[in-house]
């Protein structure tokens, strides 16, 4: 291991706005079983300087995407979930730098996500270029098995949002909510060349550090996002994986984001 990430991860141990959890805080009875972390329904008291809905960016990377959505909606408590400790330095190094008091970053993996929040302590999730597993579907971050755990957090009413430039996991997207009868508030499979314009500007304004890199590159960005209210288990669609590989074609891959 380089002397860079040693270096950011022993920083990391300083930042107050990061929270990395061991896996023996987490797992028990041999790691079979998930407990939940203490801050478990005190996110407000125990992370922010106040108490305000609470958003969540799932795989946030660097979090650069979370900190400016936290700049322009101070009403809002905005946490980014990555399992990189050496991304999420840059992030909690801004918000600490910054003294932002409504920015939190989470270690963790994803699939653990329900051990940290109580049921309606979140108000919306965001999905930001999430990898679109095309390969297996129980590991996509739309898929039935992850809307369940959303659910158990997620406050009635609240909101899912899927920012991509893979048009497969967009399609599987409108696929699982059209299977589920979950209400579309926002759908385009090209947001920028789409008239007329969202009424979202931060929708347009705030870009990853990929998203940059994917328009740069003429790709189109797709967005929709969904309400999870949804009685009874969440089905899986009828979705023709295969021609929507053939769609997409080969993933682009990057080594590292500087």
């Amino acid at each position: 291991m380089g002397h860079g990430k040693l270096r950011k991860f022993a920083e990391n141990e300083t930042f107050r706005c990061l929270l990395q959890p061991s896996a023996e805080e987490l797992l028990s009875d041999g790691y079979f079983s998930l407990k939940d972390h203490p801050v478990k329904g005190h996110w407000n008291e125990r992370m922010f300087d106040a108490a305000r809905p609470i958003v969540l960016e799932l795989g946030c990377g660097k979090g650069e995407y979370t900190i400016d959505l936290a700049r322009r909606n101070p009403e809002c408590n905005y946490i980014g979930v990555d399992i990189k400790g050496a991304r999420l330095w840059k992030g909690a190094k801004e918000a600490h730098e910054s003294a932002l008091g409504n920015v939190a970053f989470l270690r963790t993996r994803i699939e653990f996500i329900t051990a940290f929040f109580a049921p309606g302590e979140v108000s919306e999730i965001w999905l930001t270029f999430s990898d679109p597993q095309m390969k297996s579907e129980n590991s996509r971050l739309t898929s039935p098995l992850f809307l369940e755990r959303y659910r158990k957090m997620l406050a009635p009413g609240g909101l899912v949002r899927l920012k991509t430039d893979s048009r497969f996991l967009h399609e599987y997207t409108k696929a699982v909510a059209a299977a589920n009868g979950l209400q579309l508030t926002a759908c385009t499979d090209d947001l920028y060349g789409s008239e007329p314009r969202l009424p979202e500007p931060a929708l347009y304004e705030v870009q990853t550090y990929y998203e940059k890199m994917f328009l740069a590159m003429g790709l189109k960005i797709t967005y929709l996002s969904f309400i999870i209210d949804h009685a009874g288990p969440y089905a899986y669609p009828d979705f023709d994986a295969a021609y929507w590989r053939s769609v997409e074609g080969p993933r682009r891959t990057f080594s590292h984001q500087p």
